[in-house]
């Protein structure tokens, strides 16, 4: 798939090149060389712009995935430089977007269609952008551009796809060649799956490309560093391996694939059915059947071109898979060059006999003369037609071609419109061909087309890979066939547009899916029916799926771009339909022969990719004109913009109306309330009111995400904190201290903006994607969302002009074991945040909040103010929304201990909180789930 875009900035450099010595005679001319190489060397290493951070986060949403890759580069050099990012993406992803920061300078990329030139390529000299074929499964994105001197850049990829199950298991590769060592390297995969994950494996680091079956040998722990966490419906998995682990695998930086397998919970034999808003998702992957007989017929290309090591791989291969073939089976071989070699003119059965004399056929094969594809394909296919024709066979069985070659059609029927013309009238629908293309002389075109007009699949073997591996990997996938000719059907006055509902065949540990829209969105149920056949008998599922109010859960995709023009509410669901309509569409355009229907297919296939922000065959993506992002100037390290100064960048591009800029100057020292949750961590809640603070402690697990505001129903404001882990110090009393390594704040009003922070850099996704590092004091608005980040010190967050959120950023230069960096999160202003407003923090928001004393002995006071004399130890009971806590008196730090307060400490935080521990726990980073069971308190 060739793909578009491309950005060079500034003239490239023009290395010189030292001079040949023209003697090596002479010692001192060799040792001259050898200083002059010397000294090239150092001039390079010196100057090669060096990556300083590569990050990778994918989220994974019932198997559907959203990746964003960020790399930072810095130019070190004097002069500028240029650099090229270079990332490989799996084959079945489609790009979402594209940005590029150089400087203070932002370059967004833009989803568009593409014109229709000559053979639908773009060709631009100076644009060094391309995607082009990498290894097996994968494409190879490249950007490059210029950096002025002593600057820095930032790239940012975002692709999406969906997982295909092969072997019970799907699979997630994630490619790590930052292509040198890298100081801040991580890998961060969220996986949420309603049905509940039964099982999750990640694999050793792959760098070699002889991947054969993906059956793991030798060490098959994961790589170092790697942090594994999971419940039944989510697992989250992090890889931060240091500059030290990174060498130790690879010295050039191209670690390899990282890879993550996992399989889903299957209790019903119809499938799991998933119903979302106007969407709905079916996913089919019956087991415990009977597999149905195969009549396989293994084609192999033995031109001279296949001399060597990939013939004899090949063969080897073979040698296993006839081993692997069941007693009910029946197949033959073919070998074919310029002449077709039968084994045998008819099928046989799977015995001892004839195992071995395959085997001796196959070993005797050798290489010669051109390639007959055309004449082998029909003889293949005449085998398969006379033996279903004059057998009368009980059972029903799966007819399979296997097709192997290396090379195009040179002898015979060389015209591929003929060759396909040829096989499909032989074939009617009734022969599956898998094919198999080795090398870089292969017609892979037409070998994909074979494949995707007769039921089957194709793989692409390159050069460098061992053939015989591939082989039987590919055969793993289709050994077991279980059903055949499935049917899916779903009433038509309830679902319009549904994807692919027929389907050839079914194999185990395969799935299949289908996607589809739904009319009335008020029906109470979906009517699932599921035909096919297997083995001796015909197989009908039914059933009716609960289609229920349902909120949208899908906020863990806020690192991705998901919104379409005009849409209010994300879902998850319909980027995988859009997915699945789009891939549909392009076979379809690449399967037809009539020049209308193909015009029809382009078109519908480009409108939805447009919409859906898809890079496909018919989009392109151009970068849209810089955006400025100013720096802000501030002596005291926080953000002193004032009035009309204020810098405030739409999100949305230059065209469209910036959000509100601060209306007075701007006071550069905070003065926020005292309700908080920052440090070990400390919660601190204020009820001015009252003129009463009170406090407690949380002690969560490392991982765990809080629920800190739950306000989406109403105001559309979710705060939710991520909990980091570290030691306890000395002598003290914890096993473990935690802290906030990441906010991430919700805004669903009035369009839905997704914000995360960490200490070192700020993530706003509102409708653009756009990255702003901790260390640069900046001010970005849309939409009515303000961030203004002061370097090194606080993000402010101001939604609305009615709620507002200060993140203190806590940096250590020599941290001890028992310090992280972390966060502070503290409520400014709550006013626009509605009385049903929960979590840890907002919970205690406009509520009012009585002490008495005990009655043991302290006096008694009034509601409002604190007890009089209170002091060190004093004791009273805390009266707030219908709970009864006693606290003690205390005094407590807050804003990085500048400040100190007085207040009324829980020491049981489970008897002044609504509900349990457990019910403050989110699925994700941006769950917006308000739902609290009200039981009996416990173990907070």
């Amino acid at each position: 798939m060739l793909l578009l875009l491309g950005l060079c900035l500034g003239l490239p450099l023009c290395a010189g090149s030292l001079e040949e010595a023209k003697s090596w005679g002479d010692t001192s001319e060799q040792v001259g060389l050898r200083v002059q190489r010397q000294v090239r060397l150092l001039q390079r290493l010196k100057t090669k712009p060096l990556m300083t951070e590569f990050s990778v986060k994918s989220t994974i949403i019932s198997r559907y995935a959203f990746t964003t890759v960020s790399c930072r580069m810095l130019n070190r050099a004097s002069e500028d430089q240029e650099v090229e990012f270079l990332m490989q993406i799996p084959a079945s992803a489609f790009i979402t977007n594209f940005t590029m920061l150089i400087g203070d300078k932002v370059y967004q990329g833009e989803i568009t269609e593409r014109e229709k030139k000559n053979g639908d390529k773009i060709k631009e000299k100076r644009n060094k952008t391309t995607e082009d074929n990498g290894e097996k499964g994968t494409d190879t994105f490249r950007a490059s551009l210029v950096i002025p001197s002593k600057d820095k850049a930032v790239f940012l990829l975002s692709y999406e796809e969906l997982l295909q199950r092969r072997l019970g298991k799907y699979e997630h590769v994630i490619s790590v060649r930052p292509q040198q060592l890298v100081g801040r390297l991580t890998v961060e995969v969220n996986i949420l799956e309603r049905s509940g994950i039964t099982s999750l494996d990640v694999l050793p680091l792959l760098n070699s490309k002889q991947k054969g079956s993906g059956r793991a040998e030798g060490d098959a722990r994961p790589p170092p560093s790697t942090v594994i966490n999971q419940n039944e419906t989510f697992a989250k998995v992090f890889f931060k391996p240091s500059v030290i682990q990174q060498a130790r695998i690879a010295q050039n930086g191209i670690l390899g694939d990282f890879i993550i397998q996992y399989d889903v919970n299957r209790e019903q034999s119809i499938g799991d059915v998933q119903v979302l808003n106007d969407y709905f998702v079916h996913y089919f992957a019956p087991k415990d059947l009977p597999p149905l007989p195969k009549n396989v017929v293994f084609m192999l290309d033995t031109s001279a071109s296949m001399v060597g090591t990939k013939l004899r791989q090949t063969k080897d291969a073979l040698f296993r898979i006839l081993h692997d073939l069941r007693p009910q089976d029946h197949f033959s071989v073919i070998g074919f060059s310029n002449r077709i070699k039968v084994w045998k003119d008819h099928l046989v059965s799977v015995t001892p006999d004839n195992i071995r004399d395959a085997k001796i056929y196959i070993h005797h094969m050798s290489p010669t003369g051109g390639t007959d594809i055309n004449g082998a394909l029909q003889s293949a296919i005449r085998l398969l037609n006379n033996y279903v024709a004059h057998n009368d066979i009980e059972d029903r069985s799966v007819s399979l071609i296997i097709f192997l070659t290396d090379g195009k059609p040179t002898v015979g029927e060389t015209h591929t419109l003929t060759i396909l013309n040829n096989t499909k009238e032989a074939t009617q629908g009734q022969i599956c061909i898998f094919t198999i293309g080795i090398g870089n002389d292969v017609d892979f075109k037409l070998l994909e087309k074979l494949s995707l007009e007769n039921c089957g699949l194709t793989r692409r073997v390159h050069e460098e890979e061992d053939a015989g591996s591939q082989l039987i990997g590919f055969y793993d996938e289709i050994r077991t066939p279980l059903l055949s000719d499935i049917r899916m059907d779903y009433p038509p006055s309830l679902v319009e547009q549904a994807t692919r509902t027929l389907f050839p065949n079914y194999f185990n540990g395969s799935e299949i899916i289908i996607a589809g829209k739904l009319v009335d969105r008020k029906m109470d149920q979906l009517h699932v029916e599921v035909t096919a056949s297997n083995s001796k008998k015909f197989v009908v599922l039914k059933t009716d799926v609960p289609v229920e109010p349902q909120k949208v859960r899908n906020d863990i995709t806020g690192s991705a771009r998901l919104k379409g023009d005009g849409e209010e509410d994300l879902n998850p669901l319909e980027r995988l339909w859009s997915y699945l309509t789009v891939k549909e569409l392009l076979s379809s355009w690449l399967q037809s022969d009539s020049e209308q229907e193909k015009e029809q297919l382009r078109q519908k296939a480009q409108a939805l990719a447009v919409k859906s922000h898809f890079l496909t065959p018919f989009t392109s993506m151009k970068l849209k004109k810089p955006l400025q992002m100013k720096k802000l100037e501030d002596p005291y390290g926080m953000s002193a913009a004032t009035g009309p100064e204020t810098v405030t960048q739409s999100l949305r591009g230059p065209n469209l109306q910036p959000g509100a800029a601060l209306k007075k100057p701007y006071n550069p020292r905070i003065k926020v309330s005292k309700t908080s949750a920052d440090g070990d961590p400390h919660f601190v809640v204020d009820f001015p009111l009252n003129k009463l603070t009170v406090c407690f402690n949380i002690d969560g697990q490392p991982g765990d995400i809080l629920r800190l505001v739950s306000d989406h129903a109403d105001s559309g404001v979710t705060v939710n904190g991520e909990l980091i882990g570290a030691p306890a110090p000395p002598n003290g009393h914890k096993k473990q201290r935690t802290y906030f390594r990441t906010i991430t704040i919700l805004v669903n009003k009035p369009e839905r903006s997704y914000l995360e922070v960490t200490p070192r850099r700020v993530i706003l996704d509102g409708g653009d994607r756009l990255v702003l590092p901790c260390n640069q004091s900046v001010v970005v608005g849309s939409r009515g969302l303000e961030v203004s980040v002061s370097a090194n010190a606080n993000v402010t967050v101001t939604i609305q002009g009615t709620v507002a959120f200060v993140i203190l950023i806590h940096l250590y230069k020599k941290p001890a074991p028992y310090q992280r960096d972390h966060l502070g999160f503290y409520i400014s202003s709550s006013k626009g945040l509605s009385g049903n407003c929960h979590g840890l923090l907002g919970q205690f928001l406009n509520q009012d909040a009585r002490l008495q004393a005990k009655p043991t002995g302290l006096s008694k006071n009034t509601p409002g103010p604190p007890l009089p004399m209170a002091g060190e130890g004093s004791e009273a009971v805390l009266k707030v929304k219908g709970h009864q806590v006693p606290v003690v008196w205390k005094q407590r730090r807050i804003y990085n201990g500048e400040e100190q307060i007085d207040c009324w400490f829980a020491r049981n935080a489970a008897q002044l909180l609504d509900g349990e521990y457990q019910d403050y726990l989110a699925a994700h980073p941006f769950d917006s789930e308000t739902t609290f069971s009200l039981g009996v308190s416990r173990g907070l």
